[in-house]
Order: C-alpha cells, then sequence, then structure tokens
C-alpha cells in the first residue's frame, strides 16, 4: 500500500503546479458531470481524488451555501494547487487516500471522482470505501473528460475490454463493491458512469 501511495503522489506531485494549465478546457465538461449527480440544496458530497479541485466549484453550486463539500486527495502538491486556484473556498480540502476515508458510515449523498478509478491500487477495495461512506440510494459519478478511445489514443495505446472502464467490466466491479450501475456513457467528448448505492 506504501508503495502504491509513493507511485501515486510522486506522479502527480511533479505535474500538479502545471495540471489545469494542460487542460484548460475542461471546466465545462467538470460541471456538466457534476450535475448529473442530481445533488440538492444541503446536501453532502466528496470529490475524491479532486486532485486540483476542478470539481468543487460546481459541486458547491449544486449543494448551496447551506451544503458540505469535502475534496479529498492523496498528493499534498496537488491539493496546495487547489487552495492556489481559489478552489478552497468552495469546499474543505482533506489529506487523505480514498481507500481508507475517515468519514463515518452513510454521511454523504455523492461522490464525484474524476479519473480516479484508473490510480486505485485495488478498486474493488476503494470503491467499497466509497459505498461505505455513502448512504443508501446514494450516486457516484466515475467521469473523465474524455472518452476510453480518445485517452488510450492520448497514451499510444489500444482500447482493451480489460479495461477497468469497459462498461462490462465496471458493472461488475462497480456491484462487488455496493453500487448499481445506472447510466454509462462512453463518448469521445467525456466518461461518465453513475452509480446508485445498493443496501
Amino acid at each position: 500500500m506504501a508503495d502504491d501511495h509513493t507511485r501515486v503522489q510522486n506522479f502527480f506531485s511533479v505535474r500538479a503546479e502545471q495540471w489545469d494549465r494542460r487542460f484548460p478546457d475542461d471546466g465545462p465538461a467538470y460541471t456538466a458531470a457534476a450535475g448529473e449527480l442530481g445533488l440538492r440544496p444541503g446536501g453532502t458530497v466528496l470529490d475524491a481524488g479532486c486532485g486540483t479541485g476542478r470539481a468543487l466549484p460546481a459541486l458547491r453550486t449544486a449543494v448551496g451555501p447551506a451544503g458540505t463539500v469535502i475534496g479529498a486527495d492523496l498528493t499534498p502538491a496537488m491539493l496546495d494547487a487547489a487552495r492556489q486556484a481559489g478552489r478552497a473556498a468552495s469546499g474543505a480540502l482533506l489529506l487523505a487516500d480514498v481507500a481508507r476515508l475517515p468519514l463515518r458510515d452513510g454521511t454523504l449523498d455523492a461522490v464525484f471522482a474524476a479519473g480516479l478509478i484508473s490510480h486505485l491500487a485495488h478498486p474493488r477495495h476503494g470503491l467499497s470505501e466509497l459505498a461505505r461512506v455513502v448512504r443508501p440510494g446514494g450516486r457516484l459519478a466515475l467521469f473523465h473528460p474524455i472518452g476510453r478511445a480518445a485517452l488510450a489514443a492520448r497514451h499510444a495505446r489500444p482500447l482493451s475490454e480489460d479495461d477497468l472502464r469497459a462498461e462490462p467490466r465496471l458493472t461488475s466491479v462497480l456491484a462487488d463493491a455496493g453500487w448499481r450501475l445506472d447510466t454509462y456513457t462512453d463518448e469521445d467528448s467525456r466518461f461518465l458512469a453513475l452509480a446508485v448505492r445498493t443496501g
């Protein structure tokens, strides 16, 4: 586990300062995806693996001033970048491993997770932990601002059905972790899987 943490932190630490400049046009996609969580004023939401906090303003708008927004990330440099971008005004920033969250069972209405799943060393465990902190009937959004094929092309690798985000595999992993896949969108312009907490 420590080696996995170090790998993730090393990967993101050297990229944190330039992250938003590398992907300057992603803001509207984050806003649209956050809007599909069905959050209500006064709700409680976690941005799991929040990075530089690009989803936090949209999540804050959705839950309003009476709601609770938490951004959790494993990499201090990414949280520093979120603060420098002024996004701490939209939610509390928490240095934490999303696979071991310091939150009580069933305290959240929803979780937003952009680009997170491919960085989880043990996806079923990580998704189970997210299920633990969400109330039954709560929602999960697994998001990426480009789809699987476009992302594979960006990294010069073939698209594979072994990809954790391929619909059949993701459906199974989510079910094992306490989620039911509700809708699945995989287009060049975005990837968005919405799931509901079972139980």
